[in-house]
């Protein structure tokens, strides 16, 4: 056999480690991973009207309604941030997040097709939903910075530019947590449908409990504002608005709790992953 046939030697087998990540054969895949972050991307927009425009449309929207409702009518405090600044900022992070975790909690079922008909690594599948979202939170950071340089001009913000460093950091941390908690959804999805169900309900919930629409600093209860910390999605949000704004809570336990818990969901969920991979065409 040549030494080009045993570089690409596949050997396929229903026995896998629970720990067993197979990430070299992934990366052997990354031509694949590429062209299903090519497809999620374009065939959202296909055949939209405005096509990508929506991009840029849905979080302007998304944010002067928040401005209107919750700056308006409820009277939050933006902590001196223009309050269509902070409410852009806060939504393009959060949709990142969010987008990583709902695709990946139907990855089984929408990619059902395909894994019956060709092997491949089923790892890809929510490691390109990742990188689609981190190309989507890409060009909604353009909206963002053109409304940040005009508020930068007129001395409205200050942005710690050298904490920018950290924001891939933030990218990764919610990254993982999304991918880790949709894949032990859509493992668990295979079998009990309700939960699909439910995904989208819990997402709004868990928003509405991270300091998207309000700062930390307007939470007076000791209670509410333990709670808020604990949310492991609270601290790299905080950390996010702190290098973009200028303005956030930082607390060194909340980051390194959000990350435990970040390594603990992407641990269990390939645990669950590869314990349901091998049997999951006979119930999806």
């Amino acid at each position: 056999m040549s030494n080009e046939a045993q570089q690409y030697h596949t050997h396929i087998t229903s026995e896998h480690k629970w720990f067993d990540l197979k990430l070299k054969e992934v990366w052997q895949y990354k031509d694949l991973i590429v062209l299903f972050t090519k497809r999620s991307f374009v065939l959202k927009y296909k055949q939209t009207v405005l096509g990508p425009a929506w991009l840029f449309l849905n979080p302007i929207m998304t944010s002067l309604i928040y401005t209107f409702v919750f700056g308006g009518i409820a009277g939050i405090e933006t902590d001196g941030v223009p309050q269509i600044l902070f409410y852009l900022g806060g939504n393009a992070i959060w949709t990142f997040f969010s987008t990583c975790l709902t695709s990946n909690a139907n990855a089984f079922i929408a990619n059902s097709a395909v894994f019956g008909k060709v092997y491949f690594p089923r790892l890809t599948t929510p490691v390109s939903n990742v990188l689609s979202s981190v190309v989507q939170f890409g060009i909604q950071m353009i909206l963002v910075l053109a409304f940040l340089i005009y508020y930068v001009a007129t001395g409205a913000v200050h942005p710690n530019w050298l904490s920018w460093l950290l924001i891939p950091v933030v990218l990764l941390n919610l990254g993982i947590m999304g991918l880790g908690c949709g894949i032990i959804i859509s493992s668990l999805t295979t079998k009990y449908r309700d939960l699909s169900i439910l995904v989208s309900f819990g997402v709004s919930l868990w928003m509405y409990a991270t300091p998207i629409v309000y700062p930390i600093s307007q939470i007076d209860n000791e209670l509410f504002r333990t709670i808020l910390m604990i949310n492991p999605a609270t601290a790299p949000i905080e950390l996010f608005r702190y290098a973009l704004l200028g303005q956030g809570t930082i607390s060194i336990p909340s980051l390194i709790f959000s990350w435990v818990f970040t390594i603990a969901v992407a641990v269990l969920g390939i645990m669950v992953f590869n314990k349901v991979e091998k049997t999951f065409m006979d119930t999806v």
